[in-house]
């Protein structure tokens, strides 16, 4: 029995080795082969190629349908979403706006006013498109104009909320007037509002921030929406005493010179100026460009180089008027000169009766005509004045003509001809020097030299009335009165400066002499009656 055993033991133990023999095998014979994964490989990709023309349009076709569908469903949603947004953000984004900035500096008492007028303007925005609002409640909205700290910023900026802004509203100190009085209550009118005159009652010096903001809020709204309040920059707020010493930009000729920068009044610049008679910037702008070492001098070393610079650069901007000047020295027959404004600055120079600016002009010649300028302000009755530059070109573009006409008029008197109805004679050594005087070419101002009197007295001589045709009637002359004589003359006597009113000064000259004429002719027949009636 024991063999028996013994031998189906080891008839099973060698089924066991046989069968784990086969698994062996059989997991050896599962695994691939290279040719059969190529194999494989190859059958799948003409597979791929067989059904690729026919499943990928139609996949495409249902993805894009679908994706279509769901971005129509998530669209509308959007609209729905944004339309509720917008509809709220209408009601949040309307703000007020100070539209001009305030004129600096402001002090107590004074009305606060804006830079380009008047009247501060605040506007209702919107703060999406920045568009004034016309229409609707919000755009007769009222308005209330308070004072703010100066450091207010909000949070983040330009953010900030009610509250904050409430919180910074600065109130008058304890025993005080209102901080601001006036009308701080305004209704806007299409969405426009003007401030009407608001001062402070107190300076800014005793605030955190030594300086104030004007805010601007809305007292009440209709449907309770937010209007995003408004505010300005920042400024410094003086008590009303200093704003008699303040300085002006730009000064005006007539000011005090100790309106100007780096200049106290009643200072020690301010009295040395007023010792040598320069009063006003007009003063000082003249003795600049005339004697710049004098003024220099005379403001002395206690004013340092910067000093200097900061208060020249502000007499600078001193608004000057078009008028310009026009200086001819002696001899120069008023064909050149120098031409310069009311202070004296040179502007250009009369060369040959045309007028040359500065930027064209020498280094030389633009001291000669400093030289010039300063001889014009010492002879101050001899120079011309015109109103604009454009008045001057014109004025000195007759000047050769004025000359040409007087010389031509003079030589025609002096030759021996027909004119006027008689005759005159070249002038002798017998002849009057008024006449020599009269007839000189180039110069009119000699006429100024002698008195109706003299001239009265001249022509009526014996000696002198020869000189004048006795064949003119009384009748074509229209001076009948001593009177008539004083006015002629006074007339032709006036100064003149262009060709037609020299022309003029000819023309009364003959009407005095046919007067002399006249009057001989007149006293000869009357002498005559005298002797005939046996007087």
């Amino acid at each position: 029995m024991s063999q028996k055993r013994s031998q189906e033991d080891d008839g099973d133990t060698r089924a066991s080795e046989g069968n784990g023999a086969d698994q062996v095998q059989d997991k050896r014979r599962r695994l691939p082969t290279w040719r059969n994964a190529v194999q494989e490989v190859m059958r799948l990709q003409s597979v791929q190629h067989l059904l690729e023309p026919v499943l990928e349009p139609l996949i495409r076709r249902v993805v894009k349908e679908e994706v279509e569908v769901a971005f129509r469903k998530h669209l509308n949603s959007m609209k729905r979403n944004c339309g509720k947004e917008v509809n709220s953000t209408e009601s949040r984004s309307l703000q007020l706006q100070f539209v001009n900035n305030l004129s600096l500096p402001v002090f107590t008492g004074a009305r606060i006013e804006a830079e380009e007028c008047p009247f501060i303007k605040v506007a209702m925005i919107d703060a999406l498109t920045e568009q004034t609002i016309t229409s609707g409640p919000e755009s007769s909205s009222k308005v209330e104009i308070v004072v703010l700290e100066g450091d207010f910023d909000g949070d983040e900026g330009d953010n900030w909320t009610p509250e904050e802004f409430k919180n910074n509203i600065v109130r008058e100190r304890e025993g005080k007037k209102p901080l601001l009085t006036g009308d701080a209550f305004i209704t806007l009118t299409e969405g426009i509002g003007l401030v009407g005159e608001i001062s402070f009652t107190d300076n800014s010096s005793w605030t955190r921030s030594r300086r104030f903001r004007l805010g601007a809020r809305v007292v009440e709204t209709s449907d309770g929406t937010r209007v995003k309040e408004a505010k300005t920059k920042s400024f410094i707020v003086k008590d009303h005493r200093g704003e008699l010493y303040k300085k002006h930009h730009p000064p005006s000729l007539s000011d005090e010179v100790w309106r100007l920068e780096k200049i106290g009044k009643d200072g020690a610049f301010h009295k040395r100026l007023s010792r040598e008679n320069i009063k006003t910037v007009k003063d000082f702008l003249t003795t600049l460009f005339i004697d710049p070492p004098r003024l220099r001098h005379i403001l002395g070393t206690g004013m340092s180089a910067k000093m200097w610079e900061v208060t020249v650069e502000h007499a600078r901007t001193c608004l000057l008027d078009k008028r310009m000047h026009l200086y001819c020295p002696p001899g120069s027959q008023h064909r050149s000169g120098v031409v310069f404004n009311i202070v004296g600055q040179v502007t250009g120079v009369l060369s040959e009766c045309q007028y040359v600016t500065i930027d064209k002009l020498s280094e030389t010649e633009k001291i000669e005509a400093q030289n010039l300028a300063i001889s014009a302000f010492e002879h101050w009755d001899e120079v011309i004045s015109f109103d604009d530059e454009a008045s001057l070109i014109d004025g000195t573009s007759n000047l050769a003509n004025i000359a040409k006409t007087e010389i031509t008029n003079g030589s025609k008197f002096l030759a021996t001809q027909k004119m006027g109805g008689f005759d005159y004679d070249q002038p002798s050594a017998s002849s009057p020097d008024i006449i020599s005087t009269i007839y000189s070419v180039g110069d009119m101002s000699g006429l100024d030299d002698y008195p109706l009197q003299d001239i009265n007295q001249t022509f009526c001589d014996e000696d002198h009335l020869r000189f004048f045709d006795s064949d003119i009637q009384s009748q074509s002359l229209g001076l009948e009165s001593q009177a008539d004589l004083q006015s002629a003359v006074d007339g032709f006597l006036l100064p003149r400066t262009v060709a037609d009113q020299a022309q003029r000064r000819w023309t009364k000259v003959f009407s005095v002499l046919k007067w002399f004429s006249i009057k001989r002719r007149v006293k000869e027949k009357f002498r005559g009656l005298r002797y005939s009636n046996g007087l």
